[in-house]
């Protein structure tokens, strides 16, 4: 029998979910590595989804605590495109995938985790990486640790706000 690591897992699992917005960070960047946090805009932020359907999972989010893209201004809205289009950049430069599922689930209806905070995901992809592990047994592998990537795409946006 194979067995599949995801050791970060069990502290979803076990620990005590917040209670408090996870999307609603707070302005210094003393946590951003412990969030996960790779870069902020002067609307919105990067962040890493701690538990990805795929390595890479990005997500970029708003500070303001909306729940629809229609309560964005437009400034809020163009500064979340143009860090959506960053952020493919630095996934296809450090993983060079085969492709980019981006979207936005608007409402616990739509599918969306936390439909109180909107969020942009931002999923890339290999061919192959929906193997039978993730259609017949309802596994997903994630091949890197999430701190590792982490220190991988940390730099790629540092550079591009440098």
């Amino acid at each position: 029998m194979d067995v599949l690591w995801a050791p970060w897992r069990l502290e979803y699992i076990l620990g005590p979910k917040p209670e408090e917005c996870v999307f609603c960070i707070p302005e210094s960047t003393d946590e951003d590595e412990e969030r996960c946090i790779l870069a902020r805009g002067e609307h919105c932020f990067v962040i890493m989804n701690k538990f990805p359907y795929n390595n890479g999972h990005l997500m970029v989010t708003p500070y303001r605590h909306v729940s629809h893209l229609t309560d964005l201004t437009l400034e809020e809205s163009n500064n979340c495109m143009l860090w959506i289009r960053r952020s493919i950049q630095v996934l296809e430069d450090a993983f060079h995938p085969h492709g980019v599922n981006m979207g936005l689930n608007l409402g616990e209806a739509a599918g969306s985790g936390i439909a109180q905070h909107m969020h942009f995901q931002i999923v890339p992809r290999w061919n192959g990486d929906a193997s039978f592990m993730a259609v017949f047994g309802e596994t997903t592998v994630i091949p890197e640790h999430l701190y590792s990537t982490y220190s991988r795409l940390k730099p790629l946006f540092d550079a591009i706000t440098a």
